[in-house]
Parts: structure tokens; C-alpha cells; sequence
């Protein structure tokens, strides 16, 4: 297997410090600092340099925290298994300001697979690991009675993107 370096970026958002990855093409991760799984698809030799893609993502983040939806996605790269992949394509579709529920992935992806039915919980697992965060925007996924379920940067701030989303931008003033 090739050993690709990778580099990082820091962007300073309304609700906290955000670290971005890339292998100097391609965004691999953007996690809240400190949130749970945070950089786990890092290597540990990195080094924080400039790079286009980090200028588009900075572009999509201002947009997205600016209450819009953005237009664009930076180029990603999925480093993740084939089950998690199949669960943030997934994840990709969910229009801005929407939701869709653990269960309707899961039979999204027992659909993919020509299969009866899909654990929920193991959707869980695969959008609570989801390395790109926000672009891949697993705060979009709620409980099957709409309920704010995990989030590995925390349900406050999964409510808050989510009320920025339906045009309320003061949800990211309460720190």
C-alpha cells in the first residue's frame, strides 16, 4: 500500500475549532476538534500546509455557516471500509435543511446490497465514525421519531447546525 503524506488545515468556525485532512488533492476528514473519533483516520506523520482543496473547504464552510447551502463540494476521499462508505454516500443525498432517519438508510443500503433488511445500529456505527464531517452531514440523521440522537461533536451541536439549516442562524450564537 502506498504511504500518501497527508497534510492538515485549521478553520476557525462559529461553533468551535474545525481540523481538515487531505492527501493533497482530496479532502479525508474534517472533524470538530476534540469531538469523539476525532482525526481517527489521520496518520500520525502530517503536516499543516496550504493547499487548494483547503481553500475550497474554507470556501463551502464560510458558505454553510453563513446559513446557505452551498452550491459545491470540495473533491472528497472516503477512507473507510466498504459498509461505511456505502453509509455516507448515503448521507451525501440528504438535502440541506432535511433529515432521514438511522432506519431509512438502513434500508437504502439493504436495498444496495439486494438484501431484507440492515441493522440499524449498524448505520449508527458507520455515521457516528463518518470522517468528513458537515460535507458529509451526518447531523442530518436522526432517531426514527425524529429525535436528536448521537453526535460525535455533540447533540447541542448537532441541534445548532440543524437549526442553522431551517434559517436560524442565532442557533450558533449560543455558545
Amino acid at each position: 500500500m502506498k504511504n500518501t503524506p497527508e497534510y492538515t488545515h485549521h478553520y476557525a468556525s462559529p461553533l468551535g475549532g474545525i481540523t481538515l485532512a487531505s492527501d493533497g488533492e482530496a479532502l479525508t476528514g474534517l472533524w470538530f476538534d476534540g469531538q469523539k473519533y476525532f482525526a481517527d483516520t489521520l496518520d500520525a506523520a502530517h503536516e499543516e500546509k496550504p493547499l487548494p482543496v483547503f481553500d475550497l473547504t474554507d470556501r463551502w464552510l464560510d458558505t454553510y455557516f453563513s446559513g446557505k447551502a452551498p452550491d459545491f463540494t470540495p473533491p472528497l476521499r472516503l477512507k473507510t471500509t466498504d459498509f461505511r462508505r456505502a453509509v455516507w454516500e448515503i448521507m451525501l443525498t440528504i438535502p440541506y435543511g432535511k433529515t432521514m432517519t438511522y432506519g431509512e438508510i438502513a434500508a437504502r443500503v439493504a436495498a444496495q446490497k439486494g438484501i431484507a433488511s440492515m441493522s440499524a445500529q449498524a448505520v449508527g456505527g458507520a455515521v457516528g465514525h463518518n470522517a468528513i464531517s458537515l460535507i458529509i452531514p451526518c447531523h442530518r440523521v436522526v432517531g426514527a421519531d425524529g429525535s436528536l440522537t448521537g453526535y460525535a461533536g455533540g447533540i447541542e451541536k448537532k441541534r445548532r447546525l440543524l437549526a442553522l439549516e431551517k434559517g436560524d442562524p442565532a442557533g450558533l450564537d449560543a455558545q
